[in-house]
């Protein structure tokens, strides 16, 4: 048997799932139920309250192969490669080691391509505030310009240009009862 962290074991895997955030949550199920999902989403707030968590579970909602849908099934084989981060339409770039221009102009490149399997191309940009100068503004002539099949997700704070080029989900800090000192409720029956 494999050894898991328990972030990564218990880690939500549908909005459902999701604690402490219903804003965020129930303003991307809207987006998605009403097909109205910009084309880029900034997620921003403190460290550890879901903000990548969240990314890919709108990545899964975009390409459920039910979907999209607001209630992605999780155990389609599209939603299972994305829990896996195996999936050929979501790609997940850390910023804070992919900082040079470089580096967004494959993605540039990239972009183009329209998706294998689901209906999106998902680009989640983690530390998106890491890139250079040059990266960055790299990564906006592609925001300001998207392919119809592509949305970018960029879970961390980044700068106010970016800001103006995508839709802005603002997490808060995590409930102050779910925490170390409350027992975790998946291993626990009832």
């Amino acid at each position: 048997m494999d050894y898991q962290v328990s972030a990564r074991k218990y880690r939500p895997g549908t909005f459902d799932d999701v604690i402490g955030q219903p804003h965020v949550v129930q303003t991307l199920m809207n987006a998605v139920s009403t097909k109205r999902v910009a084309h880029a989403y900034l997620f921003s707030g403190t460290r550890g309250v879901g903000k990548t968590t969240v990314a890919r579970i709108l990545a899964k909602a975009l390409n459920c192969e039910q979907g999209p849908t607001s209630h992605p099934c999780d155990t389609c084989e599209n939603c299972r490669e994305i829990a896996q981060g195996n999936s050929v339409d979501v790609i997940e770039i850390d910023g804070a080691s992919n900082t040079s221009v470089d580096d967004v102009r494959e993605i540039r490149e990239n972009v183009r391509f329209t998706p294998f399997r689901g209906q999106f191309r998902v680009y989640l940009i983690d530390e998106v505030h890491m890139l250079s100068n040059s990266a960055f503004n790299a990564l906006l002539k592609t925001l300001e310009e998207p392919p119809a099949h592509v949305q970018n997700h960029q879970p961390r704070g980044s700068r106010t240009a970016l800001g103006s080029r995508a839709s802005r989900t603002g997490a808060g800090t995590a409930p102050s009862d779910f925490g170390p000192r409350q027992p975790c409720c998946p291993c626990q029956p009832g």
